[in-house]
C-alpha cells in the first residue's frame, strides 16, 4: 500500500531546529524565556493593528482566559457558533456558564448574523442578556465581520474572535485575529503553523494582556514568597515550543500560499464532477484555506467517498459536527436554520497540508474521480 496521505500534518520550515537548539544551549528549558517574548513579538509584527499577544499552551486555554477576562461567571450565557470544534464551546462550561448555539449562513459557513440577532433578542426577552459572543472563522474562511460586529456593538456584547483556524486569512484586507474584543489563535499540530501544542490570546489593551499572563502563570503575586489572591492556571507556552513557533512564523506566508494552491488544484481538477461543490470566497474575503472542503449531494455519498479515500490510504474527515448535535450540549438552547446540519451531512474535508506533493494531490484527485466514475 502507498504511504498515508494525512488531512493536515505538521510542516517544518528549517529554522525551527536552530531556535530549539538555542534554547538547549542557553539552558532556557524552564517554562519561560526569550523565545516566548520573541514569538509574541513575531505574531504582533505580523498582525499589526496595535495587536498585543500572550503566548499560551493552547487555543483552548486562550478561550478560557478570554471568558475570564470578560468576567463570564456561573449562570451567565455565552453565544457560540454551532458549526465549530468543541474547543470553542467547552471553556464556556468551565466557567459554569451556558452555551447558546447559533447556526450558520451559506456564504461562509460561519455564524449567521440574522440568527445571531434572533438569539440575542430572544435571550433578552427571556431575562438574560448574553455576556459574550464566540464567533469562529471556520476552516480559515472569515466570518461576516461587518455584520456580526455591528450587532455586537448594537447590543453592547463583546466578541471573542476564534481565529484558531484562520491565521493568515483576511477580511477586507484586515488580518483575522484583529477583529474581536479579544481574539485567540491555535498552534496545534494540524494548524497552518504549529508549535506542537500552543495558542495565543490577542488584544489591543495592554492591561488585558498583562492580566492574561498573570492568570496563565498561576496568578502569582509580585512577592518574594509564593503569594496568591486569585485562582491561576498553568497556561503559558514553554520557551522550547515558542522556539518552534519562531521558525514557523518565518514561513507562514509560504504555508498560506501552499494551502491556497491545494484548493486551486482541487477546484481545477474536480469542477467537472457535478456532485461536488466548493466554498468560494465572497468579495473581500481571503481564506488561508486551512482545509479544502467539498459538499456532496448526501451523507451516503459523503461517506462512500470518505471510505473510498481510506481504501487508498488517504485521510479525509466530515465537516465539524455541529455543537447542537453533540450529546454533551443537548440541554443547551440553540437557534437553528438547518444550514450547519446540512453541511455536516454533506461536507468532507480533503487532505490540505502545505507539505502535500504533486503526486499526493494527484492520488487524492484520482481516487475521487474513481469513486464518481464507479
Amino acid at each position: 500500500m502507498e504511504s498515508k496521505i494525512w488531512l493536515s500534518s505538521p510542516h517544518m520550515g528549517g529554522n525551527e531546529q536552530a531556535y530549539v537548539n538555542n534554547a538547549f544551549e542557553t539552558n532556557w528549558i524552564a517554562p519561560l524565556g526569550p523565545h516566548v517574548n520573541g514569538f509574541e513579538n513575531d505574531i504582533q509584527n505580523y498582525l499589526q493593528d496595535n495587536s498585543l499577544v500572550a503566548a499560551l499552551s493552547s487555543g483552548t486555554a486562550a478561550l478560557h482566559l478570554a471568558l475570564l477576562l470578560l468576567e463570564v461567571k456561573q449562570g451567565d450565557e455565552v453565544i457560540c457558533q454551532s458549526k465549530t470544534f468543541s474547543a470553542s464551546a467547552n471553556p464556556i462550561v468551565y466557567q459554569g456558564a451556558t452555551p447558546i448555539f447559533v447556526d450558520s449562513e451559506a456564504d461562509t459557513w460561519n455564524m449567521s448574523p440574522e440568527m445571531l440577532e434572533t438569539a440575542i433578542q430572544d435571550r433578552i426577552k427571556k431575562g438574560k442578556k448574553p455576556k459574550a459572543i464566540i464567533a469562529v472563522h471556520l476552516y480559515g474562511m472569515p466570518y461576516k465581520a461587518a455584520e456580526i460586529h455591528a450587532i455586537s456593538k448594537s447590543y453592547n456584547i463583546p466578541i471573542i474572535e476564534d481565529s484558531a483556524e484562520a491565521l493568515g486569512s483576511t477580511y477586507k484586507n484586515k488580518k483575522c485575529g484583529t477583529f474581536g474584543d479579544i481574539a485567540i489563535l491555535s498552534f496545534n499540530g494540524n494548524k497552518i503553523i504549529t508549535t506542537s501544542g500552543g495558542g495565543a490570546l490577542v488584544t489591543k489593551d495592554d492591561t488585558i494582556k498583562q492580566k492574561a499572563i498573570f492568570l496563565a502563570t498561576q496568578a502569582r503575586e509580585n512577592a518574594v514568597e509564593y503569594h496568591h489572591k486569585s485562582i491561576g492556571y498553568n497556561y503559558r507556552l514553554s520557551n522550547v515550543l515558542a522556539g518552534i513557533g519562531r521558525g514557523q512564523m518565518e514561513v507562514l506566508e509560504d504555508r498560506v500560499n501552499a494551502r491556497r494552491k491545494n484548493y486551486e488544484i482541487y477546484t481545477q481538477n474536480l469542477s467537472e464532477i457535478d456532485e461536488i461543490s466548493f466554498l468560494n470566497e465572497p468579495k473581500g474575503f481571503y481564506s488561508n484555506r486551512w482545509l479544502s472542503c467539498i459538499l456532496t449531494p448526501s451523507e451516503t455519498i459523503r461517506e462512500g467517498l470518505r471510505k473510498k479515500l481510506l481504501e487508498f490510504n488517504i485521510e479525509s474527515r466530515p465537516l465539524w459536527k455541529p455543537m447542537h448535535q453533540q450529546p454533551v450540549f443537548s440541554a443547551s438552547p440553540s437557534y437553528l436554520n438547518g444550514i450547519s446540519d446540512e453541511l455536516f451531512e454533506k461536507g468532507l474535508c480533503l487532505p490540505s497540508g502545505s507539505n502535500l506533493t504533486e503526486n499526493e494531490l494527484s492520488r487524492v484527485i484520482s481516487a475521487i474521480k474513481a469513486y464518481f466514475r464507479a
